[in-house]
């Protein structure tokens, strides 16, 4: 009977690493969250390779979302911390998530708050520092998460706001996508959030300078 559990346990194990393996190599050809937007999901974009992003919309990405991506193993412990301690004070809800657990959300999970969810993605968060590591993180995160109203990833994000490919993207306009990630289904580009993320994420880039640490 053990022996028979074990072996379903182990079997489920496989089974549940199966697409992360795959996914190194294969781009992933939908994520659950890009599902239950379909009715929105009208903008057709390519796979973008990160070799063949702007520099300073992958900069713009770690400056706004995870200024720590690289000197951690996907969770920043600090950062979830202090959202802990400013969502006690009932203020507007501010998330700790790295880029890391953004992917594993987007790719490996659904919508919604729960320990359940939470479980999964901090699963998956592992996994994929292990085996994907955080060049494909990177490139896999910036194709996938939502960017506007039913426009996911770079390339759709581009077309959507500026009717142009994702390679075409100034430094203006990088920043100015990347500031909407926290409201990409309400905030546009002048809304006040937007607005005081621009400028934060553009000293921030200033700050962090051209070092992407492959």
């Amino acid at each position: 009977m053990i022996r028979r559990i074990f072996k379903i346990l182990l079997t489920a194990w496989l089974i549940s690493l199966l697409p992360v393996v795959l996914y190194k190599w294969i781009n992933p050809p939908f994520t659950m969250i890009q599902w239950s937007q379909r009715e929105l999901h009208t903008y057709d974009g390519e796979w973008i390779d990160v070799e063949n992003m702007p520099d300073h919309f992958e900069l713009a990405a770690l400056a706004g979302e995870d200024q720590q991506f690289f000197n951690h193993s996907g969770f920043d412990f600090k950062a979830i911390s202090n959202a802990v301690k400013h969502n006690a004070q009932g203020k507007r809800i501010r998330g700790g998530s790295t880029i890391s657990q953004q992917t594993a959300k987007n790719v490996f999970c659904w919508e919604g708050r729960s320990y359940l969810r939470k479980a999964i993605e901090a699963y998956y968060t592992l996994w994929i520092e292990l085996i994907w590591g955080k060049k494909r993180i990177l490139e896999v995160y910036l194709n996938v998460i939502e960017m506007g109203r039913g426009a996911f990833g770079i390339d759709e994000a581009a077309h959507y706001y500026y009717n142009k490919s994702g390679k075409e993207l100034s430094r203006s306009q990088s920043i100015a996508i990347i500031s909407m990630l926290p409201c990409p289904r309400t905030c546009g580009k002048n809304h006040p959030l937007a607005r005081r993320r621009q400028y934060l994420i553009d000293v921030a880039m200033r700050k962090y300078g051209l070092k992407l640490e492959y």
